[in-house]
């Protein structure tokens, strides 16, 4: 699906969409508990739907409730584990990564299959690492035959690859008979994602102890269903929304927890460093729009945010140089490139540094067309960039946002945004 967008600043107050980060960790516990747990998700995604579906394919049964829309039923696999499972990780780096060593351990054999970038995306550290302890792969690539029988040990991860491998580990770790380790062998970046790992799986009573740069599970956990758990807010995609309110008219967003450890929430103190003004309580967040002038911007703990963060940027005075945003070459598309070239395109100034991007804000744009190269993150950005536009903006594939935010163009237009298909 192809959209215009006419210029018009947005305005007004929005409900944050559940994290689909956290919702993910939450449906993981659930099904690997041994009693059934209630999750309240409210809104599904692409990348969420891929881990129920593969859940499920492993044994668990996830019912919406008929009596409460968004709250989802789930019923722990270890009643109905196949001989074989089929897992088809759509387009998801999350739902592969965090269910290759989940799988090794419930199922004896599992086909793991992937579209779009996902099969290019890298698994080799986390595959490695499994294949030293007792794991078989058919290919070093989606799509790859899993033969399971995973055992405790010692793991070694480079910490700047992908925090989603040691994830993965910790989710499957603690269900083997053994004491396992997961050390880190280089600096570790987006330990914030880590972190949210370790909080999902305390809520299901599993407990990972961190000292050292190293990460120890016992063995012989049981995951404990809480009963009913509710999936935080997404800062992530939230971010595009609270940009808008520091480069246009002010927008407010409420369902955000101030107090969460998504490595996202940072979008707030990065946007008071370009010169909005926030005021947040626990009801609600309030973003003002300021003169904004460039900053410096280190990437490493949440790149998700770095293609909004551009369009922030040219809406700035001056220079914005963001560093340590190599991973982001690895995502649904090659971020650095697919941002620069939507920004260029639309009459702003980027360009691609030996580890980031370097923008030259003057606080317009003139618009025009741009490819939304089949990810959510950039389409969602060009929209936001419509507001500093001059002509009206092209978005080609704009339905990618399916992805991660299916509703984005229905609260873009809830806050004064005017599109059209063609």
């Amino acid at each position: 699906m192809n959209i215009q967008i006419i210029p018009s600043p947005l305005s007004g107050t929005l409900s944050a969409i559940p994290s689909k980060s956290d919702a993910h960790r939450l449906l993981i516990c659930a099904a690997l508990s041994h009693e059934p747990t209630t999750i309240f998700i409210g809104g599904l995604n692409e990348d969420i739907l891929a881990t129920m579906d593969c859940l499920r394919n492993m044994g668990a049964v996830i019912n919406e409730s008929a009596e409460d829309q968004g709250t989802w039923q789930v019923f722990p696999v270890w009643d109905h584990i196949p001989d074989s499972a089929v897992l088809n990780c759509s387009e998801s780096g999350s739902t592969l990564r965090f269910l290759l060593p989940v799988a090794a351990v419930v199922c004896k054999n599992t086909t793991l299959t992937g579209t779009g970038r996902l099969p290019e995306r890298p698994i080799s550290p986390l595959r490695e690492q499994m294949e030293a302890n007792g794991c078989t792969f058919s290919s070093p690539k989606l799509p790859v035959i899993l033969r399971g029988g995973l055992k405790s040990g010692s793991f070694e991860l480079r910490g700047d690859i992908s925090s989603q491998f040691f994830s993965g580990l910790l989710f499957a770790l603690p269900l083997l008979d053994g004491d396992s380790e997961i050390r880190i062998l280089s600096s570790l970046q987006s330990a914030a994602y880590i972190d949210m790992t370790i909080k999902s799986l305390s809520n299901f009573g599993i407990r990972i102890e961190t000292s050292d740069g190293v990460y120890r599970i016992r063995g012989g956990q049981r995951y404990q269903s809480p009963g009913f758990v509710r999936t935080e807010g997404d800062w992530s995609n939230a971010s595009f929304f609270l940009t808008s309110g520091a480069i246009g008219n002010p927008v407010s967003l409420t369902g955000l927890s101030l107090t969460s450890v998504q490595p996202d929430r940072t979008i707030l103190s990065l946007l008071q460093l370009f010169g909005a003004r926030i005021q947040s309580d626990q009801e609600k967040i309030d973003v003002f729009p300021g003169a904004l002038t460039g900053i410096e911007i280190d990437a490493s703990e949440y790149p998700d945010i770095v293609p909004i963060l551009a369009i922030a940027s040219c809406a700035a005075r001056g220079e914005t140089v963001i560093r340590n945003a190599l991973r982001l070459k690895l995502k649904e598309s090659d971020r650095l490139t697919a941002i620069s070239e939507c920004i260029n395109r639309l009459g702003g100034n980027v360009r691609i540094t030996t580890d980031g991007l370097a923008i030259t804000g003057c606080g317009s744009l003139s618009g025009g067309e741009v490819d939304g190269f089949r990810d959510h993150r950039i389409v969602m950005s060009a929209a936001i960039a419509s507001i500093l536009c001059k002509m009206q903006v092209t978005i080609l594939g704009s339905d990618s946002v399916r992805k991660s935010y299916p509703n984005f163009f229905r609260d873009f237009q809830s806050l004064g945004g005017k599109y059209y298909v063609l």
